[in-house]
């Protein structure tokens, strides 16, 4: 296990600041009567703020996902704590994060929020990690790494020997997001958070949970790193609602279910998208969706869009000319997409 001192890597100011302290933060236990918190006494629940630390729904991911409950971070979706690690450890206009290109857009925008430069090192023409090429940016000023695998556009994972080398080789925080995994043959770095302290993983309930509406993303990671993730957060940064809901629709049988009918559809739409003439490669995936050449890929797209169906234009994005990205959807969707194509 390599050496890591979180307090190291944090930014001055957050290291010496002292959090906000709500009235749910400050009782433990249980009560009859809440006078704390200046609430209106009337129409409960929803008069009450909500657990601001999401314990329960906490205990219950803990048990889905074999990690223990001060390891986990709940944000208002992945994009939260996307935004508090670059708040956290990157001091604005000094210092900066790495990232693959192509890759999530998020990363960039939540890093020019912040005024943190955002390095961005070209995958391979496979869309492998060039490896190499990303430990040659790192320098003094780089505090994080983002990394997502499966990886979006593209729909391939990184390969996890060489997401192990970026830990090994980088002393700052890595940050692998695996919004896809549950649609990947490959291993999750959950299993890993004891091996490596500077390492965090991204995970969501919008993709195989089918839970986007909700917005509901969580953050894998050291007690102590999550420990600054919960300082500096909102106070109530999950609302009762999206608890509720999550909690409900958690159900591992349900989910399983459809990441079956998912992976099946996928296959299918796959095989009969090669039989298509205007189709000119399927690039191999480990997501819930193709990236598909299709050439003209502008006029493919406002095609489909005049049939109702739409999918994403990726013709302007690194390594992605003439390409478009199609989500599985249900066979009867694919279906309506395939027969277009086919009269194009």
């Amino acid at each position: 296990m390599k050496a890591f001192d979180v307090n190291v890597w944090m930014r001055p100011n957050i290291r010496a600041m002292q959090p906000y302290s709500s009235a749910r933060d400050e009782f433990h236990g249980s009560a009859s009567v809440f006078l704390d918190a200046n609430e209106n006494p009337y129409n409960a629940p929803y008069n009450r703020y909500p657990d601001p630390m999401q314990w329960r729904l906490k205990e219950r991911i803990s048990e889905i996902k074999g990690v223990p409950v001060e390891s986990i971070f709940l944000g208002n979706g992945s994009d939260e704590p996307i935004d508090l690690l670059l708040r956290a450890f990157c001091e604005p206009g000094k210092e900066k994060m790495l990232t693959t290109d192509p890759t999530y857009g998020m990363y960039q925008v939540a890093a020019e929020v912040n005024n943190v430069a955002c390095v961005k090192v070209p995958l391979r023409e496979d869309f492998s990690l060039d490896l190499p090429a990303l430990l040659a940016r790192i320098d003094d000023a780089t505090k994080l790494i983002y990394l997502c695998s499966p990886n979006n556009p593209t729909g391939n994972s990184l390969g996890h020997d060489v997401i192990r080398e970026v830990l090994r080789r980088f002393r700052g925080i890595v940050v692998v997001d695996e919004a896809y995994i549950d649609f990947s043959a490959g291993p999750s770095f959950l299993r890993e958070l004891s091996e490596w302290p500077n390492l965090v993983v991204l995970q969501t309930l919008s993709k195989a949970w089918g839970c986007a509406a909700i917005r509901l993303g969580m953050a894998f990671a050291s007690p102590e790193i999550i420990g600054v993730l919960n300082k500096i957060k909102y106070p109530y940064n999950v609302n009762l609602l999206t608890q509720e809901k999550a909690l409900e629709l958690l159900d591992e049988d349900r989910m399983r279910t459809q990441l079956a009918q998912i992976l099946q559809e996928r296959t299918r739409l796959c095989r009969d998208l090669s039989a298509i003439p205007l189709v000119r490669r399927i690039y191999p995936t480990d997501a819930n969706f193709l990236l598909v050449d299709v050439g003209d890929a502008d006029g493919v797209y406002h095609k489909l869009v005049e049939e109702g169906i739409i999918v994403r234009n990726r013709n302007r994005v690194t390594l992605c000319r003439g390409c478009l990205r199609i989500t599985v959807g249900t066979p009867e969707e694919d279906d309506r997409l395939l027969e277009a194509l086919k009269n194009m």
